[in-house]
């Protein structure tokens, strides 16, 4: 009977200990939130975009939550992520509170990501200027393009891309160039009609700021792209830079 008990209390410690381990493990998978609200031009592609995300994170083994409530923009809800992925927003998407919750959310660490039209957004807040490194200014109608590749030790992904990478989207032009900023991936205007920003005029890059990283890609406009393998490389590797994942 004494040796049942024994054994019977060290199941059940050890049934603990898993349990406990297993709960551990669950809730140490960094997590990174994906918004989507707009406040202007509303993206066909944002699901697209949203379900890629899902997709990588079932793959990569970080958590994806996603959102159009910028309410969700506060100081106890944003320490629990890594990064924050603004995903084709547009427009003026945070009330004031809501900006101060985020920069907040930035300098203690955090990261930033940026597809397409998040630099189509909060014009009026020039601390997000700085954040996605450039405003949009108009765009020529989607088509076919060059893509030239900076090569770069930190996104070992630039070695694996095409170079000249062409391929066919919504090129913006903005209304002046990032300044400080590592550029991954540049266009040549004179591969297509309606560019505007001359001949180094970027598409891809990524900085420190205020304390965090920020990553944009204008690439992302169609739906297509979100199938792509070659884009899908480029957004996981801006992703895990903003969550500083080794």
């Amino acid at each position: 009977m004494i040796i049942r008990k024994i054994t019977l209390l060290l199941l059940s410690v050890s049934m603990g200990l898993l349990w406990s381990g297993c709960a551990h493990q669950g809730t140490s998978l960094p997590r990174v939130l994906v918004f989507t609200k707009t406040a202007g031009f509303h993206h066909a592609s944002i699901p697209d975009g949203v379900k890629a995300v899902i997709q990588m994170g079932q793959r990569h083994d970080f958590g994806v939550d996603t959102t159009s409530d910028a309410a969700k923009f506060t100081d106890d809800t944003l320490h629990q992520y890594a990064a924050v992925i603004f995903m084709s927003t547009t427009g003026n998407v945070l009330d004031s509170t809501e900006q101060v919750a985020f920069q907040h959310f930035i300098q203690a660490g955090g990261g930033y990501v940026g597809v397409h039209a998040a630099a189509d957004c909060e014009y009026e807040w020039p601390w997000y200027g700085k954040l996605v490194g450039a405003y949009f200014k108009n765009h020529p109608h989607p088509q076919s393009a060059s893509l030239d590749i900076h090569k770069d030790a930190l996104f070992p992904v630039t070695d694996s891309l095409p170079n000249p990478w062409i391929r066919t989207d919504e090129w913006y032009n903005f209304r002046a160039l990032p300044q400080d900023v590592h550029v991954l991936v540049s266009i040549d205007e004179t591969s297509y009609d309606g560019g505007e920003n001359g001949a180094h005029h970027p598409m891809v890059w990524y900085h420190e700021f205020d304390g965090g990283r920020a990553f944009y890609m204008e690439l992302g406009h169609t739906p297509e792209s979100y199938t792509e393998a070659p884009f899908l490389h480029l957004l996981w590797a801006g992703i895990r830079y903003a969550m500083d994942k080794d």
